[in-house]
């Protein structure tokens, strides 16, 4: 496709977006790769990471409307519905968990275990349920 955009453009564009989607670099890509590998063992990484970033962009802007933490957690979990092509039904407390995991990292990209992100993702699932 053609492109009206200039190569120096697009590239600051990318820089932008890579620095909001892993502002501590690729340890932080790296680990979070690694974490979608574990949770999500079938699906492709490719489709792991943009499901990921999806609920990572859905759950920053709730909580740029001051919600809670729970009240995040609820949009994002609702606003799946316009994300049904993109993100499971199954999947989504996972992506939530890790999404998680990924707000309370700092540079250290110190993020729980492929176990603790599956047993987050239940009590996310568990916790819908209740509210």
């Amino acid at each position: 496709m053609f492109s009206w955009k200039s190569k120096e453009s697009i590239k600051k564009e990318q820089d932008e977006y890579a620095a909001w989607a892993f502002p501590h670099g690729q340890k932080q890509r790296d680990a979070l790769e690694g974490l979608m590998k574990g949770v999500f063992p079938r699906e492709p990484s490719s489709i792991a990471l943009i499901s990921f970033l999806t609920c990572k962009e859905l759950y920053q802007n709730a909580m740029r409307n001051d919600a809670t933490r729970d009240d995040a957690i609820d949009e994002l979990l609702y606003s799946r519905k316009s994300y049904k092509q993109i993100i499971k039904k199954r999947d989504m407390p996972a992506y939530t968990a890790l999404v998680l995991a990924d707000a309370d990292a700092d540079e250290e990209c110190l993020y729980p275990t492929v176990d603790e992100i599956r047993e987050r993702a239940v009590a996310i699932a568990n916790h819908s349920k209740r509210r």
